[in-house]
């Protein structure tokens, strides 16, 4: 047994934005016990991740680190259509993911206890971001 959604998803700029309650009240209406969620994000410049949950500090040292590593308007990159925020989007997309494969178990979302789900978007301007959630199994 399979169930499929699109969700549309905005943004209001660069940073994460939990799905985890989302993804949550989708794998309860799909009513499989035992499976496997997937999400994917239809984008080259937002991202998936699962991380720590709990204290805000992580997101903001997260994003600390890709600004070092990535940063906007670096002169290395040629692809700059969109502005200087372009290509280093297409890049921490590329060192992220664009889709997380979640186990379900008796029903539930199996995360563990300090983990979530979370959209990040690699764009300096707001986003519709398109999100598919793809859960099989029985």
């Amino acid at each position: 047994m399979y169930f499929q959604r699109e969700i549309n998803f905005p943004t209001k700029g660069r940073g994460t934005y939990n799905l985890t309650d989302l993804i949550r009240r989708e794998v309860g209406a799909s009513a499989i016990q035992t499976g496997l969620c997937n999400v994917f994000v239809r984008h080259t410049s937002a991202s998936l991740i699962v991380c720590e949950n709990a204290d805000p500090d992580v997101m903001a040292d997260l994003e600390r680190f890709l600004q070092r590593l990535v940063p906007d308007g670096d002169p290395l990159f040629v692809h700059t259509a969109e502005g200087p925020d372009d290509m280093p989007a297409h890049v921490r997309s590329v060192l992220t993911l664009t889709e997380v494969n979640l186990p379900i178990s008796r029903g539930a979302l199996g995360l563990g206890t300090w983990q979530g789900v979370y959209l990040y978007e690699h764009r300096s301007a707001p986003h519709q971001r398109k999100i598919i959630l793809t859960i099989h199994g029985e």
